[in-house]
């Protein structure tokens, strides 16, 4: 149904897909994975047109194609759901559904907004989503806005004949268990109209949903794997070329925290809506874990440290003093680093380089009669390029054009540059292969090490107990259960999970 020949893509200073050859078939679910900057950004662009191939072909159908644009690519029904989301927060539901295709709503130029709605709800319940299409598309959860956007590629089911290619990058990066099932469910109803291209970093996932699975590096695929003909071990060592550390976690490096040195104090701390009465303290050199499900106040628990989000009552304290105000600008200057959930919407400046976004959270630091010292910035950006080992052409390259576990990378680099010695990690490995998220867990032993007290919202149970000091159960707003994970009194995921429910 769809196939790549031999396609090559280069930029300066990057060979990015080298002779990758690539197949789909009719109502195929096609998994696709490999390290961050091995070359599955790059791929998927070329297929849903936002990259046009430096050589080679491409062959939808058995006729030869070229797409120019990604408009060119929807109309020969090739769709993309968006890991960071291309929703337009401010616009409704049924708006971000119908963007660019709102002429069929329109009469002398007035759009009629109830045949919108009615037609949303249609597209809505493809995806089993049941919420009002006029609601603004910025008041939904992560998860949320994840279906929305499959729904939206889902119309061209309506404009397109023939079979649809759509293109899923992260689907599952922050839904809950019951969300993925979902999905996989819709998933595999729709293969009877549409082929899938499936990337992820969860392995599992991976191997549960895909008929085939395509094994990047360095831009070049090294392996085609059937269905259950491989582990989630080999796919791995195929990935990084390497064994997978066994020590995935670092747990031999976990070792006690300073319990004399209290970093952070949050006493009976409640928010906007139904976060209520939350007190704990982070020490230095701590590693300390909300888990909860989506929605179960956990992010805004840490926004309220970073001084997003002003408690209803209750007190934050950092370092036993509370901040002059209420804001980011203050917490960061008492020392307080926030890695956001969504990077590429706020960790980040993409159309900035490197060296700049390192250095944007202490850019007086580097000025002096408000003049930039752009070189001292740029040799703090090569010296942290290379204690991270960030993929990047130099520290001018553009971040937004990094892959994933780089541009996280940038983001933590910005903080401990700075010196700042409270972390707050929201889904620091979301999205992140393999390597980069052994990296990530380098980084955190390493911050421990220095004295640095972390507030994590990890992406797994696992992932919780294998870093976490302390896990603080959330649910509906509330502490639910204390964990200590110390040597042999750490809790199991279903321990977790039971306090969660």
């Amino acid at each position: 149904m769809y196939e790549m020949q031999k396609i090559e893509k280069r930029f300066p200073g990057v060979h990015a897909l080298k002779a990758v050859d690539f197949q789909v078939k009719r109502g195929e679910i096609v998994g696709l994975v490999g390290e961050n900057g091995a070359g599955k950004s790059t791929l998927m662009k070329v297929i849903y047109g936002a990259y046009a191939p430096d050589d080679g072909k491409i062959l939808k159908d058995g006729r030869q194609v070229r797409f120019d644009s990604p408009i060119a690519a929807l109309k020969a029904g090739i769709g993309m759901v968006f890991q960071e989301q291309s929703l337009i927060l401010n616009l409704s539901v049924m708006e971000n559904i119908f963007l660019g295709n709102e002429a069929q709503f329109s009469r002398a130029g007035l759009i009629d907004w109830r045949a919108m709605a009615d037609a949303a709800r249609q597209q809505l319940k493809k995806v089993k989503l049941d919420i009002d299409p006029a609601r603004k598309t910025s008041s939904l959860s992560f998860a949320q806005r994840q279906l929305v956007e499959l729904a939206k590629v889902l119309t061209l089911e309506e404009r397109v004949e023939g079979d649809l290619v759509i293109l899923l990058d992260e689907p599952t990066s922050v839904l809950s268990r019951e969300e993925v099932e979902l999905l996989f469910g819709i998933i595999r109803e729709l293969t009877k109209r549409a082929s899938f291209i499936f990337v992820s970093h969860r392995m599992d996932e991976v191997l549960s949903i895909s008929d085939r699975i395509y094994v990047m590096k360095d831009g070049a695929v090294v392996d085609v794997v059937e269905k259950g003909k491989a582990s989630i071990e080999d796919i791995q060592h195929k990935m990084v070329g390497r064994a997978v550390d066994k020590e995935y976690y670092r747990e031999r490096r976990r070792k006690p925290y300073d319990h004399s040195k209290v970093l952070v104090e949050l006493d009976s701390v409640s928010l906007p809506g139904r976060v209520r009465d939350i007190s704990f303290k982070l020490h230095a050199g701590e590693v300390l874990c909300l888990v909860g499900a989506e929605g179960s106040g956990r992010e805004g628990i840490i926004r309220a440290i970073y001084g997003m989000i002003t408690p209803t009552s209750g007190s934050v304290k950092i370092r036993d003093r509370h901040l002059p105000q209420v804001s980011p600008r203050a917490a960061a200057g008492a020392g307080v680093g926030y890695v956001p959930r969504e990077r590429k919407v706020e960790g980040i400046v993409s159309g900035m380089s490197v060296f700049e976004n390192m250095t944007l959270s202490q850019q007086s630091r580097f000025s002096k009669g408000g003049i930039l010292n752009l070189a001292a910035e740029r040799a703090l950006a090569r010296d942290w390029i290379g204690k991270l080992s960030i993929k990047a052409s130099s520290e001018l390259a553009d971040c937004g054009n990094l892959s994933g576990g780089n541009q996280q990378k940038v983001v933590l680099s910005k903080w401990r540059s700075g010196g700042s010695d409270i972390m707050l990690l929201d889904h620091p490995t979301r999205g992140l292969d393999i390597g980069a998220k052994e990296d990530v867990y380098e980084m955190v032993r390493d911050m421990c090490d220095d004295g640095v007290g972390i507030v994590l919202v990890a992406d797994t149970f696992e992932e919780a107990i294998g870093l976490a000091h302390t896990i603080i159960v959330v649910k509906d707003g509330r502490m639910r259960k204390r964990f200590d994970c110390g040597e042999g009194t750490a809790p199991t995921p279903y321990e977790l999970l039971h306090h969660m429910a």
